[in-house]
Formats: C-alpha cells, structure tokens, sequence
C-alpha cells in the first residue's frame, strides 16, 4: 500500500511539476532567455526530493569557463542529481531522443545527442560541443560511455574528450577546464548501502528501464554523494589520452571515498 502510495505521490508531483513549468521554458528556449539555462536545475531539485533522493556536494563547481564536467555514470538518476546541484546540459546518446518521456525532457534541457557508431558526424558533434562550452555553459560527460552497477568505475574512452580539443583554439587563454565529478549512491533509508542493496541505485544497460523506474520510486530514501573534484587545465600541448586516464583516476578516488565513508576524513 504504502508503495503503491510513493507511486502515485511520485507520479503526480512530476505531471504539476512538468504542466507548470513547461511553458516558461518553451517560452525562454524561443526567445533563448538565460531562465532555459536555469529552469531544470529546479525542475531536477524538485523531482529528486519527490523521488526520495537526498543529493549531498562535497566540493564545488569550478568557476573557471569553458568548463566540462566529466563524471562516473550509473543510472538514469544521475542526470536528475547532477542537475539539481548545477546548471548544465548533457551528452547524451542519440537513442535517448526517442525514448518515452525522458527523451522529451532530454530535449527540453537541450542536451546533445551524439551518434557514436557514425564516424562521419563526429565532426559536426565535436563542434556543437565546443559551441556549448565556449559559450559558456557547463557540459556533462559521462566518459564511460555506458552505465556500472555502481561500485566500479569502468574505463573512460579518451575519444570524448574531442570536445575539449576543439574548443581550446578559441577559449580564453586557450584552455579548456575539465572537473571530474564522482557519483555515488551511499545509503538507503538512513542506513549504509552495501552492495546487496546497490542494484537498487545501478542501472545496467541490460534491465529494463519500467520496472527499474518502479522499484527505485517504491524505495526511495537513497542517499547520493557527489563529489566535485579539482579542475584540471587542457591545452594544446596537453595529451588527451594522459588527461582521460588522470581525470578517470580522479573520479575513481572520489567514487571508493564516497563508498567507504571517507569523504569528511
């Protein structure tokens, strides 16, 4: 019953949530206001305190511009917790613009979609990319280009970061700044969450999205900790495999930090 309950509560709140704020933002996205920067950051707060996610910074968002985040990736739930705590767009994988719902609400957050089996269109990608990030919005990798169960980082492919490459010939000082960002989903209704618990969090790209949907919003309760890491300079001179490889490493610690309970020692 009390499932059943969450369910609906959880479901309402997103319908008068989305009918109130839809217009404004297609109104901002027409006339390109600032507020269709601003408005998901709300939208995400909000949706991850109906679903019971109580998101905990720990560092903050580089100031430095251009600026690329590049954070671990484990479930859908991470674009609702990254965007409650900054505004930024996503890359997104173009199978996203066509799924039910969240692919409606990708494009209103105007992420970019990526084709990444094209190597023909990474050009004009790479460049609506760098477009993003010398105009100074903050862009959200997920450099794994796939979602863990949560307890692992996987392995960051260097060819993402093409971006970055792209935009450092007409970013200020030449630089682009890259800040990794670990996520990780550390508790279940007040208590430590161990792996037992974790599949709960983690949303491998082999279980169906429905029933996922409904057992994380039937739960509820999760604590997840996001770890800003330091900014790291990329130039011309820096080597992109080096700076992957460095900025994977770095999100890893933030990650085993954050699942150890380490992060206030």
């Amino acid at each position: 019953m009390i499932a059943a309950v969450r369910v609906f509560f959880v479901v309402a709140a997103f319908i008068l949530l989305t009918c109130a704020l839809l217009p404004v933002q297609l109104i901002a996205l027409g006339f390109g206001h600032s507020v269709m920067r601003r408005l998901p950051r709300w939208w995400h707060r909000i949706m991850c305190r109906a679903i019971g996610l109580r998101v905990r910074p720990h560092g903050r968002l580089a100031q430095d511009r251009p600026l690329l985040l590049v954070s671990n990736h484990i479930s859908w739930k991470d674009i609702l917790v990254l965007g409650s705590v900054a505004d930024v767009v996503f890359i997104a994988k173009s199978e996203v613009r066509s799924w039910p719902v969240l692919g409606w609400l990708a494009r209103l957050q105007r992420s970019v979609f990526v084709v990444r089996a094209e190597r023909r269109k990474t050009g004009a990608q790479i460049s609506e990319v760098s477009e993003r990030l010398l105009s100074g919005e903050v862009v959200v990798l997920f450099a794994e280009g796939t979602t863990s169960d949560g307890n692992r980082v996987m392995p960051f492919n260097s060819s993402l970061f093409g971006a970055a490459s792209a935009a450092i010939a007409h970013a200020p000082e030449g630089k682009v700044h890259i800040q990794p960002v670990s996520i990780a989903y550390t508790g279940i209704h007040g208590m430590a969450m161990g792996r037992y618990h974790r599949p709960v969090a983690g949303w491998p790209g082999d279980v169906a999205l429905g029933p996922h949907l409904l057992r994380v919003i039937r739960n509820g309760a999760l604590d997840v900790d996001v770890v800003f890491g330091e900014a790291i300079a990329f130039d011309a001179a820096t080597d992109r495999k080096k700076t992957a490889r460095l900025v994977e490493a770095r999100v890893r610690d933030g990650l085993n930090a954050a699942l150890r309970g380490k992060l206030n020692e």
